[in-house]
């Protein structure tokens, strides 16, 4: 991460829109700050206010009321000649990728520098570089149809960067894509953030790309943030009930069966090759339930959560929790109550 200073600060930003049944709030009194140089993520259900919030940022969508500051410059004070010059720092991606379908790839990256002025020679060599910087050169002269959508993505990203920007929203940016491919995009953006210094805000409902991509995250409902903290906090100590529902695919997390109890393991950076449910069968000389697991293998660190039944007896849990602490991970009981 960057210097420890905001490059985007919201100031009890509000978004109402007006209807026939009365105002409706998409965003009520939202204060963040995403410092420069982090990959930050916005994550919420379908409604809570993400994609308004993200457009609030750049001033697509003007906030009914609050300040958006942008590299220590007020926005929501601009005109819109100076709104617009300083809209230059701030690039989006989005879901559907929005390429010019009569244009290649090579001529979709080139098309915001001739808009900027710069000559058509000028602009396609500079294109060239950016295609080979998200790993598309071979197909600069493709048009949209004849690209997959991981590659129209990237080509989508080679035009962000085209006005070299020093914020990049990713509004639902992998939503499109399947899980290969949604790894290839996000190793991508993990790499532009490290090589080049770009602070990025991924818009997702999708816990799993904020655990692969991010640092810290919000998590929004209702239109309000509902928790703030570092990627590691919120999966391993939720505090929210929805950021609790979001841990669980689908939103519904297991119930445990009647006389056994209920622990949830997070696995937080430990050897993937390690077995560690069954060298705890082997040392307790006793099963486990395993009711759920959401794990992923990252460089060889297994990142993730699973929820075990135990028997009841004390000793056979102490044991087993004794066995789970010493291999350094949390554990935590799960009350059914705050789970389902």
């Amino acid at each position: 991460m960057g210097a420890e200073e905001p490059i985007i600060s919201l100031e009890n930003v509000e978004k109402t829109y007006s209807g026939r049944q009365g105002d409706i709030t998409a965003l009520d009194k939202i204060n963040l700050s995403i410092m420069r140089g982090e990959i930050f993520g916005i994550i919420g259900l379908s409604g809570a206010g993400k994609s308004t919030l993200v457009r609030c940022m750049n001033l697509l969508e003007r906030p009914t009321s609050g300040k958006v500051w942008i590299d220590g410059r007020e926005l929501t004070g601009m005109p819109g000649g100076q709104l617009r010059r300083e809209r230059r720092k701030i690039s989006m991606i989005f879901q559907q990728f929005n390429l010019l379908q009569q244009r290649t790839a090579l001529e979709n990256v080139a098309f915001p520098l001739q808009i900027s002025g710069l000559p058509k020679r000028a602009a396609a060599e500079q294109a060239k570089g950016l295609l080979q910087t998200v790993g598309l050169e071979a197909r600069a002269h493709a048009y949209p149809a004849q690209l997959s959508g991981g590659q129209q993505q990237r080509v989508a990203i080679a035009r962000a960067l085209a006005t070299e920007p020093k914020v990049l929203l990713c509004d639902e940016a992998t939503s499109a894509l399947d899980p290969t491919m949604t790894r290839s995009i996000l190793h991508l953006l993990r790499d532009i953030n490290r090589q080049l210094g770009i602070t990025i805000v991924m818009i997702t409902h999708e816990m799993a790309v904020a655990e692969e991509i991010c640092q810290r995250i919000a998590v929004l409902d209702q239109s309000q943030v509902a928790e703030l903290g570092t990627v590691r906090e919120v999966f391993a100590h939720p505090k929210s009930d929805i950021a609790k529902r979001l841990l669980f695919p689908g939103g519904n997390a297991p119930r445990p069966s009647a006389g056994n109890r209920c622990y949830r393991i997070v696995f937080d950076g430990s050897s993937s090759y390690e077995p560690v449910v069954a060298d705890l069968i082997l040392r307790c000389k006793t099963p486990v339930n395993i009711l759920f697991a959401d794990m992923q293998n990252l460089d060889g660190q297994a990142v993730g959560q699973m929820i075990v039944q135990v028997p009841d007896g004390a000793d056979t849990r102490r044991n087993m929790l004794d066995f789970l602490g010493q291999r350094g991970l949390q554990v935590e009981e799960v009350p059914a109550d705050d789970w389902i």
